[in-house]
């Protein structure tokens, strides 16, 4: 049986903000998100989340059937952490110690530490740096068998010059805990219960201490300030670029690239600088997507053109189509083959038939528009009466002239034309020309307003 200890208490002071450290973000989820969702990827029976500062938030927004909580009121080290733990262990447990503010341990790392944590032994993950400064070091006897962990602290000068370091993330036994946990002491440079005198018990215990070294360096970063977290993000996100490069997206600028979420294609898609893909997002074949766009829970079919500055949220967009450049998709928007949405023009909500076009500076909202519509600019329709929403319907082979206002509920019927200039609020039958506007009157010797 596996279960997890998640420490999560700290409020991360040098964070400088009211959020706890573990809710701040990296590629667009919590930090403690990352950490819980590589933990789902073992076959975990149990997490027990250990929190502090922010509990109540934390716990709002953070949520799983094999998520248990527990709380440290006083933040006493993560040897006392890992105590206000012990009560919820399976005694028969192998128990992973993870960091609510290590977001970036990969399944694999702990899979191979877990393979070192049978009974009678103790699994400890730890990194080798150029500058080990602020870390545990890693102390071994003449054999080079682990023997303890020593922290900066209380370190002497030969002992800092170890570049061995402690991740702090380990596994072992419940039982180990349960019995061993209570004999932490506080007399050292920090007054806390130190989770890494662990190791110089286990070796008075006899339990062989195996060690796993990770290459990995950005396995185990901590995030503790805003410039780390903006380090991690930039290698986050060139750790994604690469992979999907590798799965054949061209990306013009790797450096430029942001996915905060999960991103497919198919062959041959190309996306410009400073692109950003939010939730779930995915590319047919033969998708090109311009610069600084947004794209945020979107189904792209094959052959679409984004030009640059579009944003797409919660929509699907069919084969063929072509969008922007400066086009907002809101969400509910569903496009059939070969729409045309063009710059400055905003849709929600709006079905649009195949071969239709909305090409400038128009507004297509609650609506549901046919085939082979055209729509000229500065379009409207007028969906909101203050209190509730109403629909638009616009037949196939319609043709509406620009600076048209539409007031919903209408209906235009197959093949009507709409003067340009006309506010419509009646129905408009099959074929028949509207033209609803003032006649116009020119007026002989008018006299401009002088300052």
């Amino acid at each position: 049986m596996l279960e997890a200890i998640i420490l999560a208490a700290g409020k991360g002071t040098r964070m400088r903000s009211n959020l706890p450290k573990v809710m701040h973000k990296l590629a667009g989820r919590p930090l403690l998100q990352h950490v819980i969702d590589t933990a789902l990827q073992l076959p975990l029976e149990r997490m027990h989340l250990v929190l502090g500062h922010g509990a109540e938030l934390i716990q709002r927004q953070i949520k799983h059937e094999r998520l248990q909580v527990v709380l440290q009121a006083e933040q006493l080290g993560t040897g006392h952490a890992v105590m206000q733990a012990l009560p919820g262990l399976d005694d028969h447990a192998t128990v992973l110690i993870l960091y609510g503010d290590v977001p970036l341990i990969s399944a694999v790392t702990l899979q191979a530490l877990l393979q070192l944590a049978y009974p009678g032994s103790l699994a400890l993950l730890t990194v080798n740096l150029p500058d080990p400064n602020g870390y545990g070091r890693i102390l071994r006897d003449a054999s080079g068998q682990v023997e303890a962990i020593i922290e900066q602290k209380d370190a002497s000068a030969p002992q800092l010059a170890i570049t061995e370091v402690n991740t702090g993330i380990l596994a072992v036994s419940a039982a180990f805990l349960r019995e061993y946990l209570p004999c932490l002491r506080n007399d050292n440079a920090q007054q806390e219960y130190y989770l890494t005198d662990l190791i110089g018990l286990a070796r008075k215990a006899g339990l062989t201490i195996h060690t796993l070294e990770t290459p990995n360096l950005y396995e185990v970063q901590g995030i503790n300030t805003h410039q780390q977290q903006a380090e991690l993000e930039r290698l986050y996100q060139q750790l994604q670029a690469r992979t999907l490069m590798e799965a054949g997206l061209t990306l013009m600028d790797p450096l430029r690239f942001d996915c905060r979420g999960q991103l497919s294609m198919g062959a041959d898609c190309v996306v410009d600088i400073n692109c950003i893909f939010e939730g779930t997002v995915s590319l047919g074949n033969n998708v090109s997507v311009g610069p600084n766009c947004l794209i945020k829970n979107a189904v792209i079919a094959d052959d679409v053109e984004i030009l640059a500055n579009t944003v797409i949220e919660d929509a699907v967009v069919g084969k063929g189509c072509h969008l922007g450049p400066f086009a907002r998709i809101r969400p509910g928007s569903h496009f059939a083959e070969g729409v045309r949405v063009g710059n400055f023009v905003e849709t929600k909500k709006a079905v649009v038939g195949p071969g239709s076009k909305i090409n400038h500076l128009s507004y297509a909202g609650d609506t549901t528009i046919g085939a082979n519509v055209n729509i000229g600019a500065g379009t409207i329709t007028c969906n909101y009466d203050g209190v509730n929403k109403h629909q638009t319907w616009i037949e196939d082979d319609v043709f509406v002239g620009s600076n048209t206002a539409l007031v919903a509920p209408v209906t235009i019927g197959s093949g009507a034309t709409i003067a340009a200039g006309s506010t419509i609020t009646q129905n408009v039958e099959s074929s028949q020309l509207a033209v609803a506007r003032q006649r116009q009157r020119n007026l002989d010797g008018w006299k401009r307003p002088k300052k």
